[in-house]
């Protein structure tokens, strides 16, 4: 019987790789199995690549057998989100436009991500360029929720998220424009944690909205986050990015920091919000009394001008959205329109057969707003919001570490249940002012919500540049779940969980 991974963690599958107890090739042929048997009914992957995975794999058993030191994700299967460039890989964005597009590089958080010993198994799928909730954008077919295949896995980052609940992957990469690692985390039952702004690289990292972007990981455990945030900072600041810092913190080194004697910031208007299904706001006040169990002290603070958040950010990111997409014109590069008679045309041609509808609905409204005679009425105050809002939280945190807050607003919800652009937009109300203010966020899983029976989750923010400690207040409800036994999210959604190797 072959290697079952759905009970490994990260740390586990490095450990046994660098002690022998198993090769790295054994691992690599297991997730190879596990998504050649599960993703027909999945469908997180837009292309998977076994013969990367094997090669990366044979590479750490040989350095393994000369007795060097091994990295300290030794052979851990990754799914990388389809925006983030990885030679020998098409990089599609789930696009029509990019649909034939090959990686020219690798990019600079993938690389540090293999340079820690990752495998990588395949490019996930995504919301075309990144735009939407749900993985319904995409141009190649939907991703289903592991859970329950007739509801969303979230999104953008969709495939990132259901790669890791159905054990087809143990890590994954995904980016996060304005909560799209924190909500498909949450909607999926795993771990995704969205650094501060500039924490990880966006080098290769196809921008949607520069200043909103950030890369960040999935996983089951806030351990393995935590390792992969390691290898996502490690060699310090990325030249090649201009936005990216220097972190001199180890996050696994402070996963186990505890919260006695912190201060927890909890925001009545969150949790009264109109929308707020009551198993999810359940869930975030069983986080609440877990924290304070542990010597945290809970505050009520104030963060008055968050009601701005979604219009900021719909000014904002649709405004850099027009900008980089720009570059697709069908000349250069990106999907050519045939049969043209001349450049203008194909330009026209090109990008209207080879954008999808929500791409193009946010391009058209990227471009009214930073048009002449608008810009000042829309992109200007969205701009005064987004300094209201990080003042907001400026304050917030002189009062406290951390705050506690939903991810997302209900449990998955079923494919075409949101049709309205609108109603699908609000499903980030909880995630869109920490991408405004650049602070770090992480969702942690609850169990299953009592009334959906799906995957619930909470919702922590920290400090900017504060993230190890943000992983440890994370660490310590996930502590107090699984002590309690409330949590009921297991390593891989149960449907896809093998017993006795044999599919369940």
């Amino acid at each position: 019987m072959s290697l079952n991974l759905d009970s490994l963690t990260a740390a586990q599958i490095a450990s046994g790789v660098a002690s022998g107890d198993f090769s790295a090739v054994e691992v690599a042929r297991a997730a190879l199995d596990a998504i050649e048997s599960r993703d027909a009914q999945v469908q997180a992957f837009l292309q998977v690549t076994p013969e990367l995975a094997l090669a990366a794999a044979a590479k750490l058993d040989a350095r393994r057998a000369a007795g060097e030191e091994m990295p300290s994700l030794s052979g851990v299967p990754l799914a990388v989100k389809d925006n983030m460039n990885l030679m020998g890989t098409r990089t599609t964005c789930a696009s029509r436009m990019l649909e034939t597009n090959e990686s020219p590089y690798t990019a600079s958080c993938v690389r540090r991500m293999l340079d820690a010993g990752c495998v990588p198994v395949g490019k996930v799928n995504m919301d075309e360029f990144a735009f939407g909730s749900s993985t319904e954008s995409s141009a190649f077919h939907r991703t289903n929720n592991p859970w329950d295949l007739e509801r969303v896995p979230g999104g953008s980052s969709g495939g990132s998220a259901a790669a890791v609940a159905a054990g087809m992957a143990t890590l994954s990469l995904g980016s996060d424009t304005g909560g799209s690692i924190r909500q498909p985390a949450a909607l999926c039952g795993v771990v995704g944690m969205k650094p501060t702004y500039g924490t990880v690289s966006r080098y290769g990292v196809v921008a949607f909205g520069s200043s909103l972007d950030q890369v960040g990981p999935f996983a089951r455990t806030t351990a393995d986050v935590a390792l992969s945030l390691d290898a996502l900072v490690s060699g310090g600041r990325d030249v090649l990015d201009g936005t990216s810092r220097d972190v001199e913190a180890s996050f696994a080194a402070h996963l186990e920091d505890g919260v006695e004697g912190r201060r927890v910031g909890i925001v009545p208007a969150f949790m009264e919000a109109e929308g707020l299904a009551p198993e999810v706001k359940r869930a975030v006040e069983r986080a609440a009394r877990s924290l304070a169990d542990q010597g945290a002290e809970l505050v009520e603070i104030d963060l008055p001008h968050l009601d701005a958040a979604i219009a900021a950010y719909y000014v904002i990111g649709p405004a850099e959205a027009f900008s980089n997409l720009a570059r697709f014109d069908g000349v250069r590069y990106g999907y050519q329109e045939p049969g043209c008679a001349n450049l203008a045309e194909r330009s026209a041609k090109s990008r209207a057969h080879g954008f999808g509808t929500e791409a193009k609905r946010r391009q058209l409204l990227g471009a009214y707003l930073l048009s002449s005679g608008v810009y000042d009425k829309y992109y200007f105050a969205a701009q005064k919001a987004r300094t209201l809002i990080t003042a907001d939280y400026t304050r917030a945190f002189e009062r406290v570490d951390a705050i506690l807050m939903p991810a997302s607003p209900t449990a998955a919800f079923k494919f075409g249940e949101l049709s309205d652009p609108t109603q699908m937009y609000l499903s980030d109300l909880f995630t869109i002012s920490i991408n405004i203010a650049g602070n770090g966020g992480v969702t942690v899983p609850m169990g299953l919500g009592e009334d959906s029976g799906m995957p619930v989750a909470a919702q922590l923010v920290g400090r900017p540049f504060d993230d190890a400690r943000l992983l440890s207040f994370a660490r310590a409800v996930e502590r107090a779940v699984t002590e309690a036994g409330t949590a009921s999210v297991l390593p891989v959604a149960p449907a896809f969980a093998e017993k006795g190797g044999e599919l369940a």
